[in-house]
């Protein structure tokens, strides 16, 4: 009899620690699985802010000679692409592509006062081809940070936050609009 219940004992014991140890590894390759999602979906942005970066060499080129009296504006966009390409970190890179993006609007706003420029076949082809850029990293942008927001939930939620702690996963920073990008673009007739 004695050693019934400490079978039974210890076969509940067993089956704990086998519950607890599926919850374990459920968690951990949950949030491994997570982190991996925000690596993965920063290395989109980054494709897409590099195919953006390519891109600007021909527009800059493109409106050059019609933008005699803007030469500040495309020295600022030869700078944040430069900023880009030199940008080692994704904060960096995510500096560097809130200039670009400020200054790409302002160049854009600025357009509507050169009617020839806005009729040249190039610059609408490429002015479209970075339009559709920058809409496809809004979107890239909006899944980033649904990542990492998810992420960051399930770190500090309880028991997760146990395991997240062994671990040592830290929050991530979501991306955010900087103050220039807030801003409405100044158009001057």
């Amino acid at each position: 009899m004695v050693w019934g219940i400490i079978a039974v004992v210890g076969v509940a014991i067993l089956l704990v620690a086998i519950a607890f140890l599926g919850y374990f590894f459920t968690v951990y390759n949950a949030l491994v699985q997570l982190k991996n999602n925000i690596q993965k979906a920063w290395s989109n942005i980054d494709v897409l802010l590099k195919q953006r970066a390519d891109e600007l060499p021909k527009l800059i080129n493109s409106v050059k000679g019609y933008m005699k009296h803007e030469k500040g504006t495309l020295e600022d966009l030869t700078k944040a692409r430069t900023a880009f390409l030199n940008a080692k970190t994704m904060g960096e890179k995510a500096a560097a592509d809130n200039m670009m993006s400020s200054t790409l609007k302002t160049l854009f706003a600025v357009s509507e006062n050169y009617p020839t420029l806005k009729a040249n076949e190039n610059f609408i082809q490429l002015q479209t081809r970075i339009s559709g850029i920058e809409n496809e990293l809004a979107d890239r942008r909006e899944f980033y940070n649904d990542s990492v927001n998810t992420y960051n939930i399930r770190i500090a939620s309880i028991p997760d936050a146990v395991i997240a702690n062994m671990l040592h996963y830290q929050r991530e920073e979501l991306f955010k609009a900087t103050d220039a990008e807030r801003k409405d673009v100044e158009v001057s007739f």
